[in-house]
């Protein structure tokens, strides 16, 4: 299939053009570059054995195999541009800010660029009748659950904008499919992404100070931070800081590869799926497993809680074993070993 990859110069998005690639399909990827980089994309095509030839880094680039598009999903214009010159069969939605804490500091941010963003793709791809789309939402749809391990059909709430704006991009999604059934949509709850791939080429690396547990640790382990914020350490959980449940990024990309099969046997649904190990662990946990898999201590100090934080999340992932044939397979060793890998050699460039 030809699959449009919204965001896919970004963490998660790269990660899964790569298994996208080495399964067969052709992708098209378009990115705003406002957390990411096109050099990321020539990663991609190095790990997939693409030849890589760019145009016009600022207008679009083409690589053997998958074109680039650098543009704003809310940009109407540049997105029917798109659709007009590269038809695809379906759309994966990744583009989006993903920041609890500054999405709680920059609200109407948050809401223009991940509910308008979606608004303006949907009204794009309804224009052309591309009617099959694997959205990437999160656990924080599910707000403060009443109990762990979380389960699809818990209530739905957030404690924070970034978790709202996700819940109303699936609500949205929704009532497309109920207008029109020929849609069709899998909604990916997934939990806390961490590693990256095998070959230290690609993984997390935000611009800035990071905002998530992982490339913060990466970090101060290599000494480029003096020492790792613990935002709680009076969460009701066995060590008082929050627990999460972590899951490899190269793990939750075959997952969406999984979905687009799940596309086609579930036409005309919805289909909504928890990606996760169903094991949680602490903050303090996480900085043991990496000192362990790096060799470096990771000083810590523990400070007040983060605004919209809760204490435990982590995913019962029974359905999407039997709704899409997936389940985690990289356990703790491997996310830490795998992340350490890409940070030394991020760090020597």
């Amino acid at each position: 299939m030809k699959v449009l990859v919204t965001g896919g110069a970004g963490y998660i998005g790269s990660h899964t053009c790569v298994e996208l690639l080495q399964a067969g399909h052709e992708i098209v990827v378009v990115d705003n570059l406002c957390n990411s980089k096109v050099e990321v994309l020539e990663k991609v095509a190095q790990l997939t054995g693409a030849d890589l030839s760019i145009q016009s880094v600022a207008e679009k680039a083409r690589l053997s195999g998958f074109f680039f598009v650098e543009a704003d999903l809310r940009d109407r214009l540049a997105m029917d541009r798109l659709f007009a010159e590269h038809p695809v069969d379906l759309v994966i939605h990744f583009a989006g800010l993903k920041a609890v804490g500054e999405s709680v500091m920059n609200p109407l941010q948050y809401y223009d660029n991940n509910v308008n963003g979606s608004l303006v793709l949907c009204e794009a791809m309804k224009a052309v009748g591309v009617k099959k789309i694997i959205f990437s939402s999160s656990a924080t749809v599910y707000g403060d659950p009443h109990l762990v391990p979380i389960r699809e059909h818990f209530p739905l709430s957030a404690t924070n904008p970034y978790g709202r704006s996700k819940l109303f991009v699936e609500e949205v999604l929704q009532d497309i499919h109920r207008c029109d059934s020929e849609w069709s949509v899998v909604l990916l709850r997934y939990f806390n992404p961490v590693g990256a791939h095998k070959s230290g080429m690609i993984g997390e690396n935000p611009k800035g100070v990071p905002n998530n547990l992982m490339p913060y640790i990466s970090q101060v382990a290599v000494g480029q931070r003096e020492y790792l914020s613990v935002f709680g350490g009076d969460y009701p959980t066995h060590d008082g800081t929050g627990v999460r449940d972590y899951i490899h990024v190269v793990d939750l990309a075959k997952g969406h590869v999984k979905a687009i099969e799940g596309l086609t046997v579930n036409a005309g649904s919805v289909l909504t799926v928890n990606l996760g190990t169903g094991v949680g662990y602490s903050v303090l946990e996480m900085v043991s497993a990496f000192e362990k898999a790096s060799g470096r201590t990771v000083p810590y100090q523990i400070v007040e809680r983060r605004m919209g934080d809760i204490a435990e999340c982590y995913a019962d992932p029974a359905y999407a074993g039997e709704v899409l044939g997936w389940k985690a397979e990289l356990g703790l060793e491997e996310m830490c070993e795998d992340s350490w890998r890409f940070q030394e050699g991020s760090s020597k460039v």
